[in-house]
């Protein structure tokens, strides 16, 4: 049986941005370095849509942006990270790892953090224009994650019919 977090709705989004992961480790597991590589949809215009190893590279880079986002306005001064393409599967599911570990030292570093902020003027407002509260920026790096899960899956597919 799962352990769940204890820390109420810190604990919530923990646990569930952890199993998404988990998810897609579990996924990209049967990937070998053949289906990584190979550029399956070569007429998007999204360079971050094209493999299976540029969905994973954009979806570290993105999580950790969405830390980094936060902590920025919490005050910290932080350069976003560059992509990085890793050439396997191990170093993916590290960098997943990571990924994750990085999110929770957030909360871990800010254990008073507060999740919800009503007012238009002090919520992040991310690189794309969005703006969000703590909480909807983890909801949304939660489901990021999902929907690449879900674009890889139709990638292997593809690749394996």
């Amino acid at each position: 049986m799962k352990n769940y977090r204890d820390s109420g709705a810190v604990g919530a989004l923990l646990d569930e941005y952890e199993r998404a992961v988990e998810e897609l480790k579990i996924l990209i597991g049967t990937v070998n370095s053949e289906e990584l590589k190979a550029l399956v949809d070569k007429e998007t215009p999204d360079m971050d849509c094209r493999s299976i190893q540029t969905i994973l590279t954009h979806v570290v880079r993105a999580a950790n942006c969405y830390v980094l986002e936060i902590r920025k306005s919490l005050g910290e001064e932080i350069s976003l990270p560059a992509r990085v393409y890793y050439n396997s599967i191990p170093e993916y599911l590290n960098a997943l790892n990571d990924l994750f570990q990085f999110t929770e030292k957030l909360f871990l570093d800010y254990p008073l953090l507060k999740l919800e902020e009503p007012d238009p003027q002090q919520k992040i407002v991310v690189s794309w224009g969005q703006s969000y509260d703590v909480e909807q920026l983890i909801e949304h790096a939660i489901v990021h994650i999902l929907r690449h899960r879900r674009q890889i899956e139709r990638f292997l597919i593809r690749l394996r019919n």
